[in-house]
């Protein structure tokens, strides 16, 4: 069996089904989007999607503890296997357990690869057939990761999604034959990742769909992924400075060629914007570390915009981060929260870690949030009217304001936001 490209199926890969730790049950679809309601169970719990994953790089949401984080509502956050690899290293990892109870983490774990620090720590790698070569950065010594030292790594770290280890290249590079490349070594890395996955019963391994811009490579890479029936998958290389616009049909075209009964995973994707329109065009998980990011810059994400409260304007502001918010910083006292108010955060935003901390704990709960209400919306068939609604708010009813690649996606599923 071959696709597009030529590349060959492993014979015992067509006709031996891949084994799985999830079960995908598919709620419901939009009658006028490609959105998509569903349960995903994995094996520390049920997770609905679409969903918004924390990133809690190496194995630490910065400014949350563990029970703040689980507070949120987070049900799956992310590590970074290439981080977690040096330090604290495979062989702590394999004597405690893994990072659950590393980070004393009840919930589900998905690790990236390490495949992104080939963009983030360029000047630090160099990527070959066998594998990317990087500088430490703590120490400058060599590493070598591999597909296979990628999942062994990951089988040590015992997470419940693990990410093949893939080959990327940022979507501004203009470069078509690098991408063309790194596209088909994706898919033979993948190849190598499956064959050692030793843990296949209790970690489900998701593909990364490659081809930068470039819609006929995606398409090609769909294909030769698909065939591999692994249990999830996911859009990679996106959100490396690309046009939104451009971004938007990229996700629409993968979507579409995917099969209903997995998961879709569009990497590197925070902003709420970004995140409900590529619900729209049919993704189901994302993830960014910009919310607790923007937080330690004193930044509150909120309905009706991102607000820095370290300006002088919120010294005598005693109202919450955001009116009606149910996180524990917003919440009152008599609710059970902390009833934080917007003069505090900016007395100690700039000189104190707590302001951060508590703006952590605003923006992520915000997200998830977000993302639950979409689904609720998409359950009960009301999603259009949800987005016209968000957009909405978060510009005032001021239609001029709303971003055009916005307009247009959306227009493409349905959804007409200056009606």
């Amino acid at each position: 069996m071959s696709g597009l490209s030529g590349l060959s199926v492993p014979e015992d890969m067509v006709l031996r089904p891949r084994p799985s730790a999830l079960k995908f049950d598919l709620v419901t679809k939009c009658s006028t989007t490609k959105a998509r309601a569903a349960t995903l169970q994995l094996p520390h719990g049920p997770v609905s999607l679409p969903m918004f994953m924390p990133v809690a790089t190496q194995g630490s949401l910065k400014g949350l503890t563990p029970k703040q984080l689980e507070e949120t509502s987070c049900r799956l956050c992310l590590n970074n296997t290439y981080h977690l690899g040096l330090k604290p290293g495979q062989k702590t990892l394999d004597a405690i357990g893994g990072a659950h109870k590393l980070q004393s983490w009840p919930h589900n774990i998905l690790t990236d690869s390490g495949g992104f620090q080939m963009v983030s720590l360029l000047k630090l790698a160099q990527v070959t057939e066998d594998g990317v070569r990087f500088l430490s950065p703590h120490d400058g010594t060599p590493m070598l990761l591999t597909p296979e030292h990628s999942i062994s790594l990951q089988n040590s770290i015992g997470s419940d999604i693990i990410m093949q280890l893939d080959d990327v290249i940022a979507t501004t590079s203009p470069d078509h034959a690098r991408i063309e490349e790194a596209m088909h070594r994706s898919v033979r890395w993948l190849d190598r990742c499956i064959a050692a996955h030793e843990k296949p019963h209790s970690q489900n391994l998701f593909c990364i769909i490659q081809g930068g811009l470039d819609l006929d490579l995606r398409r090609e890479c769909c294909e030769e992924m698909v065939a591999r029936d692994t249990p999830g998958i996911a859009i990679g290389g996106l959100s490396g400075g690309e046009a939104k616009a451009e971004y938007c049909k990229v996700v629409s075209t993968c979507t579409s060629l995917l099969p209903d009964n997995k998961p879709r995973y569009v990497m590197g994707v925070g902003y709420p914007e970004d995140i409900l329109v590529s619900i729209a065009l049919g993704a189901d998980m994302f993830d960014c570390v910009w919310p607790t990011r923007t937080a330690r810059f004193g930044n509150a994400v909120t309905s009706t915009g991102v607000f820095n409260l370290r300006h002088a304007s919120y010294a005598y502001d005693f109202r919450p981060v955001e009116d009606g918010c149910k996180c524990t910083c917003c919440r009152p006292p008599s609710e059970g929260g902390l009833g934080i108010t917007r003069a505090y955060i900016h007395h100690t935003a700039a000189k104190e870690t707590a302001g951060a901390h508590l703006l952590s704990m605003h923006n992520v709960h915000h997200l998830l949030d977000l993302v639950r209400q979409a689904r609720e919306s998409i359950v009960e068939q009301r999603y259009p009217s949800f987005l016209r609604a968000y957009f909405g708010k978060l510009y005032a009813g001021d239609k001029n304001k709303y971003p055009q690649w916005a307009v247009d996606a959306l227009g493409g599923v349905g959804v007409d936001l200056m009606a």
